[in-house]
């Protein structure tokens, strides 16, 4: 992986850095992305004769952190605690840099004041999300990260649908499936587990209470797996008992047939607005459009929550090799509600249309 991370920190510079310039990079999703691995408070520097990790403290070796690539050189700071990127600041124009760009949508004003004072000599530009821009498009590497990821989760939710149910709490259930992802390989969840049941269900980021399952009930489960840092995300909706209700087979089936034109939209040069009309639009035509959520998926990878956004108002159009969610629900207060989220990845029609990572069965399972 070594190759893959210098050819990134290459391929940024040479869209960022013209002559004697440097780049900073300080926030840790993109540190990881550079670097191969984030330890605390790192900062990186793409300096004009060498690229630098600056760490605080000595790396922890926690495997949430990642693994820094052996190509690049590490600096662990004399003085404990010192800021990594006031350090590399000061490294930078030591190496007779003559500017560098910099995450200012990371630094605070203080410390952006603070790099402005130990290098006064060095013109200070907006790096932008420049790093964020090149993550979009994942390479195979990643795109293999986020398929595993999406296996354990789906491994981890079919252990639990096999388990009886009933009576057991939101919270415990959670828990059992964080326990779950990290024992089929995950470094963790990818995010809080969400368990929602009865009025509870179909609201997004439900956070698990105490309530416990009960016949009749509907049941939404969202979770995903860290793996290697890259995160999944799996949502699925069951029923409780043997029979559902009329009400939740049609909304079961209202919310489907949503989830699916959103997956069917999902293409090369697509615009993000255009794949959230798609499944929008079946459930305001269903009579459900104040119970909407403001976006019907977003994309995935280091951070589970990353451009793009299929929301009505985002600009831009969807690329190949670009993983993203689709995710659409509905929530009736005090009645509960449906949620559908796969995490696929963006492919053109010729190679057979968007992949699909997270393969648990949406048929309406009463359980």
């Amino acid at each position: 992986m070594s190759d893959v991370h210098a050819a990134r920190r290459s391929k940024l510079r040479d869209r960022c850095a013209v002559g004697r310039a440097a780049v900073l990079v300080s926030r840790p999703p993109n540190v990881r992305y550079l670097a191969g691995g984030a330890p605390h408070a790192a900062a990186l520097l793409l300096g004009p004769d060498e690229d630098v990790l600056l760490c605080p403290d000595t790396p922890s070796g926690d495997p949430a952190e990642g693994r820094v690539t052996e190509d690049l050189r590490l600096l662990v700071l004399p003085a404990p605690g010192e800021d990594a990127a006031v350090a590399a600041a000061r490294l930078a124009a030591a190496a007779g840099a003559e500017s560098l760009a910099l995450e200012e949508h990371h630094l605070t004003v203080a410390r952006h004041r603070a790099l402005a004072a130990v290098a006064p000599r060095l013109r200070l530009t907006d790096l932008g999300t420049a790093v964020e821009q090149q993550r979009l498009i994942k390479d195979d590497e990643e795109i293999a990260c986020l398929r595993i990821g999406a296996e354990i989760a789906d491994q981890a939710l079919g252990e639990l649908l096999e388990s009886i149910l009933v009576g057991r709490t939101e919270r415990h259930l959670a828990l059992e499936l964080e326990r779950r992802l990290v024992d089929h390989g995950a470094d963790g969840p990818a995010f809080p587990t969400s368990v929602a049941t009865g009025p509870h269900a179909g609201a997004a980021g439900h956070l698990p209470t105490d309530r416990r399952v009960e016949e009749g009930d509907f049941l939404c489960v969202c979770l995903g797996a860290n793996y290697r840092g890259y995160r999944s995300e799996l949502g699925r909706t069951f029923v409780i008992g043997s029979t559902p209700a009329t009400w939740q087979i049609e909304l079961y089936d209202l919310v489907f047939a949503a989830q699916r034109a959103g997956r069917e939209a999902l293409a090369p040069g697509a615009a993000y607005c255009e794949v959230d009309r798609a499944a929008r639009q079946m459930l305001l035509d269903g009579g459900y459009g104040e119970h909407l959520a403001p976006s019907t998926g977003h994309g995935v990878g280091l951070e589970n929550h990353e451009d793009p956004e299929l929301s009505p108002a985002a600009m831009g159009k969807l690329d190949a090799c670009v993983p993203v969610t689709v995710e659409p629900g509905v929530h009736l207060p005090g009645r509960g509600g449906v949620r559908i989220d796969d995490t696929l990845v963006v492919r053109p029609e010729a190679d057979g249309g968007p992949e699909l990572l997270t393969i648990t069965t949406k048929e309406l399972l009463a359980l």
